[in-house]
């Protein structure tokens, strides 16, 4: 009889892993991230509640139900809602007209090169751009006033007030709509659109039942995210408006820098706390929406 030789089974050796080694690539993220975002927020959430000789006092927060602050925020949320509804829309549009295009045509690579751009294309240099096209003396206010008799500032000065930061915040709104829900309408399958009209459906039922509610996520979690965008933005109204404060950001930087009056010195920084919480608020919200997409997205 033969003789079976059986091999006993043989460890492979596995080299140990350099986890220290491995963890040193993260250490520049985590200093950039300890330097600009964990310092900066609890010096603001420690100075909301310093009081002037010491101590820890709740006057700051209690500071914040006063009515110009609240006024400010009021303004600065409904600037923020108002432009990135605006944004989200016809950045919603742009973005779908971007789909039915070509995926590797030349239209949609100079579009989301330019949204790319203009997304990033804030403070002093687009209020110079506005205030040169529509200002009170741009080319466009005098031209429009010389050839066709309108006057772009019969009923005031709107620009350097909140209907004219909407108008201006609009203006990167609408190319961050794009680069940000563009994923999301690339994720819908063409498959999805055949399925349905082969079981008799119509346009409407495939947008109101197949590609609307998948899209609901997506669409709300960027709208939400243009509000953080909007409500944190502050370069752009520091230099368009000269004058007063009408939102938050410009109430902080005149705490901050005017004269302070008796007992109110860490008021800035209870304005600043106000809205972290805010833009957390918003950003757990638009976390939450992200997750539910990314379960069909991949």
């Amino acid at each position: 009889m033969a003789e079976i030789a059986t091999t006993a089974p043989q460890t492979v050796a596995r080299r140990p892993r350099l986890r220290g080694t491995a963890l040193l690539g993260t250490v520049p993220f985590f200093a950039y991230v300890a330097i600009f975002l964990i310092i900066p927020t609890l010096v603001v959430v420690i100075g909301a509640f310093a009081g002037d000789g010491g101590g820890m006092t709740f006057a700051n927060v209690k500071a914040l139900t006063d009515s110009y602050i609240l006024d400010a925020f009021g303004r600065s949320i409904l600037l923020s809602a108002v432009s990135a509804l605006v944004g989200a829309v016809l950045g919603g549009l742009l973005a779908y007209a971007l789909v039915t295009a070509k995926p590797r045509g030349v239209l949609r690579r100079i579009v989301t090169a330019a949204a790319g751009v203009l997304a990033q294309f804030g403070g002093v240099t687009l209020a110079f751009a506005f205030l040169a096209t529509i200002g009170l003396s741009g080319f466009l206010t005098v031209w429009l006033h010389d050839h066709l008799s309108i006057d772009l500032y019969a009923n005031g000065v709107w620009l350097f007030e909140l209907p004219g930061l909407i108008l201006v915040y609009t203006y990167f709104q609408i190319p961050l709509m794009v680069i940000v829900f563009l994923p999301a309408l690339d994720g819908i399958r063409p498959q999805w659109r055949e399925a349905t009209e082969s079981l008799g459906g119509t346009t409407w039922q495939y947008w109101t039942r197949v590609a609307g509610p998948l899209l609901a996520p997506a669409f709300l979690g960027s709208t939400l995210l243009l509000f953080a965008n909007a409500f944190s933005a502050y370069a752009t109204a520091a230099a368009l408006v000269s004058q007063g404060s009408p939102i938050i950001p410009l109430q902080i930087r005149g705490a901050l820098t005017s004269e302070v009056v008796l007992g109110q010195q860490n008021l800035g920084k209870a304005m600043a706390l106000g809205m972290v919480l805010v833009v957390a608020v918003v950003m757990g919200m638009y976390s939450l929406l992200e997750r539910r997409t990314a379960k069909w997205l991949g």
